[in-house]
Order: C-alpha cells, then structure tokens, then sequence
C-alpha cells in the first residue's frame, strides 16, 4: 500500500503540472476538443501505470512521448479528420490576434489560417508533430526529440521541410503573411 501512496505522489508531483501542455498539444495533433480529451486521458492513464519506471528526469517529455504513442496507436485504428470542423480549427488559430483588423485584412488573415491550417493538415505526420511541438507549443529542440525519441538533428530538418512544405503551399495559393507577421 505504500508503493501506491508513492506511485500517487509522483503522478501528482510529476504528471499534473502537465496537464495543460498535454491538452494543448493533444488539441493541435487531433483538431478536436473530444479526441484531444480522449488523447489526454489515455496518456495520463499510461502515465500512472508506468510512473514507476519513470526516472524523474524530463517529464514533459516523458509524457509527450506517452501521448505521441497513443496518438500513434489510435492512428492506427482510425485517421482523425483535422478539418472536420474548419471553424475550430480557425478559432485556434485566431487566439492571438489584434482586434478589429480592416475588412480587407480581416479577409487576407482569414484566407491565410485557412491555407496554412490546410498546409499543416496536409503535412506528413512526422511532419506535422514536429510543427506542432516546436512551433505551436514552443518546445525547444531536444525537448521535442526527446518527446518524439529521435535525434535533435532529425527534429531539425522535419521542422525545415515542414515549413518549406508549408511556405510552398502558402506561394502555390498566392497567399501572404498577414500583418504584423512578416
């Protein structure tokens, strides 16, 4: 009973802090807040089943490596559709933004989510978790290796093709940066 009272203690000083982290990156590799929701659990279920074995070091990356997985696990059995509900999808990416832009530049910003959402969709997954890790979720390069279990160079050159892929979407559709992103 005691192992249990330890393994408790870990999940919750190791595993909780990063239920956010989990969420939001579950959130961008599914598009979907119910799959992500999903995601999140089955990591944090696999978390507290192996939280013995943990070493204490790097637990975010030790989670985002449960979670890669599990996502990989459910790809297996069945591709989500990351366009399923464009409007969510615009609604991520519309978090930051000044408010009340031109109608004209509210139409260039819009068109650009939309292609860049489309870009990214697109995208290999190995491609696509990258972007997701370093880009949206600002992890540094060995962190994101370490979450995906490669080298920090291989993190480095999916992350420039999936950038040129998605440059070379954006030039294909005509479509530029909108303001303020240059």
């Amino acid at each position: 009973m005691a192992k249990l009272g330890t393994r408790h203690q870990a999940f919750a000083e190791y595993v909780l802090p990063e239920i956010d982290v989990l969420y939001r990156v579950a959130r961008s590799l599914t598009g979907q807040p119910a799959d992500a929701e999903d995601l999140v659990q089955d990591t944090l279920l696999r978390a507290f089943r192996a939280i013995d074995r943990f070493d204490g070091q790097h637990p975010r990356a030790w989670l985002l490596t449960i979670l890669r997985n599990a996502e990989h696990n459910r790809h297996r059995r069945a591709r989500p559709d990351l366009l399923a509900d464009p409007d969510d999808a615009l609604a991520r990416l519309d978090a930051g933004r000044d408010p009340a832009p031109s109608p004209e530049q509210a139409i260039v910003d819009e068109r650009f989510e939309i292609e860049v959402e489309r870009a990214f969709a697109a995208l290999p997954d190995k491609h696509r978790e990258v972007v997701a890790l370093v880009d949206v979720h600002g992890l540094g390069y060995a962190d994101a290796a370490d979450a995906l279990g490669v080298p920090v160079g291989t993190v480095m050159s999916r992350l420039h093709r999936a950038r040129k892929r998605i440059r070379d979407h954006l030039q294909a559709t005509n479509v530029t940066l909108p303001r303020g992103e240059a």
